[in-house]
């Protein structure tokens, strides 16, 4: 297990405009290198729409899905964000992680957004998905599935005697007016778990009026954070140190006692 570089992007997302927001995120990227990771907002080419029926697309001829790998592979990088996705005559709200190689794995948003109606137009998952980057085990999550620890909970598995993940993901849409919510589920999610967790949101306005501050961050297994800038497009690379982390465990060995 190495150390791991993490891309956090926070972008102004156009509202229900792909490609708008593709060519945003190309001016974003245009000098990212030396990077492990990338991760961008939730429904990251169109921002978080419940006009599920004309922005869906599926899985195997996705314009977003096929710009991600282009770019995984293009930076050498993993990414990890959602889109909305149609599959068997279902809406998802669907995290996907690319791998450099454009392999991809999938995780369907777990906890549906009932303020906004997210419930009654996608199907929820119904299950976690952890995936291996340079050594790295990353639990995928999104947004709203923040307030629910009880999914994201981190454990001791006995095969391996070692946490089941390292790095707990969240993308999101999550609105100004409940930012110091966002900023603290997600510290609480690290100290609980003795994982890194980086959250990544967006800036900007919606159609439907919603302000969002991004307010996007990575903490430390301690609770220690760093924070990308509020309201601004901002993109910036942290090293996740796997010394440091290992270190914690050791010395506070809380997760055992679960």
């Amino acid at each position: 297990m190495q150390d791991l570089n993490v891309t956090l992007v926070q972008a102004n997302q156009i509202w229900e405009d792909k490609q708008a927001n593709l060519d945003n995120y190309d001016k974003l990227l245009a000098n990212v290198e030396d990077t492990d990771l990338i991760v961008l907002p939730e429904m990251f080419h169109t921002g978080f729409s419940m006009n599920a029926e004309v922005l869906a697309e599926k899985m195997e001829t996705s314009q977003g899905i096929e710009w991600l790998q282009k770019k995984a592979k293009a930076l050498n990088a993993a990414f990890y964000t959602s889109l909305i996705i149609e599959e068997d005559n279902h809406f998802y709200n669907r995290g996907v992680f690319i791998h450099p190689n454009g392999e991809i794995a999938t995780y369907d948003k777990r906890k549906s957004f009932g303020l906004a109606g997210e419930d009654k137009i996608y199907t929820s998952g119904t299950k976690n998905t952890i995936v291996e980057l340079n050594g790295w085990k990353i639990q995928l999550q999104i947004c709203y599935d923040v307030r629910f620890p009880e999914i994201n909970r981190n454990k001791i598995d006995e095969k391996t005697e070692k946490p089941i993940y390292d790095l707990l993901l969240f993308v999101a849409n999550w609105p100004e007016k409940r930012n110091w919510h966002w900023k603290t589920l997600l510290n609480a999610r690290a100290i609980e778990n003795q994982s890194y967790v980086i959250g990544v949101n967006r800036i900007g306005k919606d159609a439907n009026q919603l302000e969002y501050s991004g307010d996007s961050l990575l903490t430390d297994a301690l609770g220690n954070v760093q924070n990308l800038t509020p309201n601004k497009e901002e993109v910036k690379t942290y090293k996740l140190s796997s010394k440091e982390l290992l270190k914690i465990r050791k010395t506070l060995p809380f997760l055992k006692d679960r």
